[in-house]
């Protein structure tokens, strides 16, 4: 088999390497290099590292939507494009181009959560289980039928950050159980139901603020899903928060006014919410470094009686 690989981010690196195991790759496809980190030096992404320690081409080009870079793809003579987490929209041309078209690896239970950030957005949700989808691309969003779905429990704790590693596990086994199938024919596409889609949208830093008028378990799925980008923040006392780990302390009851910290000693600090309420486990104070809770009321920044987010 002959497949290109459209990827840029570290979930597609078990990927890439379980399709270097099944297939030659002629060609890697990823985006550009860009600014990271407090320095902001330019840094290779994870799929263009791992893809020149395994010797192959890498392409990064500006622009997608243009003949040149369909006409490269056309050279390949691929059978199929295996795409994951590229990060950019590919025309008609680009889809069409592999003798199987385009196949995509999704990080949902499809037609859940299309869209740019379904590990997040299925946490936030309160999901219990989501996966790793394979799928026949088309020029709509995640709209494609679906060769295969493979499922793994979400836990009550788990973050993006912990499923986002356990999904690119996921969607590298997928490659090695499935892909050739999907292109040989073997297995057959079958049609979404688009009428039971859910968008899961791009993510912008306003999502992560905190609603403490919702229940315990909504606040506490906030959290998690919106680590470690764009990370849940509050304020308290005019200064910005980033709440980086909770638990729920109970769901039942009206304790207080939602985001008043109803306890903060020794033994951590309990915030009240719409319903119920958290326990902070670890924050960050606008221009500090992160601290457990208990750090937190020791250095007197968190105190019983105030209100987050007020």
């Amino acid at each position: 088999m002959r497949a290109l690989f459209f990827g840029t981010p570290a979930i597609a690196v078990p990927a890439l390497e379980a399709l270097h195991e099944i297939a030659e790759i002629p060609l890697v496809i990823c985006q550009p290099d860009r600014p990271a980190g407090r320095g902001l030096e330019v840094r290779a992404p994870p799929v263009k590292q791992r893809a020149l320690e395994l010797g192959l081409r890498v392409e990064q080009p500006l622009k997608v939507k243009t003949p040149d870079f369909a006409s490269l793809i056309a050279e390949q003579n691929a059978d199929v494009a295996l795409v994951i987490a590229y990060g950019r929209i590919l025309t008609k041309a680009v889809l069409d181009a592999p003798r199987r078209g385009c196949m995509n690896l999704h990080a949902s239970i499809l037609p859940k959560y299309r869209g740019a950030a379904p590990i997040t957005w299925a946490i936030v949700g309160g999901e219990r289980e989501t996966g790793v989808c394979l799928m026949q691309m088309d020029e709509g969003m995640d709209t494609g039928p679906v060769f295969s779905t493979h499922r793994i429990p979400i836990g009550e704790d788990t973050t993006a950050d912990e499923l986002y590693v356990e999904l690119g596990k996921l969607a590298a086994q997928v490659v090695r159980d499935d892909l050739a199938r999907a292109v040989s024919g073997e297995l057959v596409a079958t049609p979404q139901d688009h009428a039971a889609a859910t968008m899961a949208p791009m993510l912008e830093k306003e999502h992560g603020r905190i609603d403490w008028s919702k229940p315990a378990r909504v606040v506490h799925d906030h959290v998690r899903g919106m680590t470690s980008w764009p990370g849940a923040f509050t304020t308290c006392a005019g200064k910005g928060l980033k709440v980086l780990a909770t638990r729920v302390a109970t769901e039942q009851g009206v304790l207080s006014a939602p985001g008043t910290i109803t306890a903060a000693d020794k033994w951590g600090v309990e915030v009240a919410c719409g319903a119920g309420s958290i326990t902070l486990v670890r924050g960050q104070l606008e221009g500090r470094k992160p601290l457990s809770a208990q750090e937190l009321v020791a250095g007197r920044a968190l105190a019983k009686g105030m209100i987050l987010g007020g």
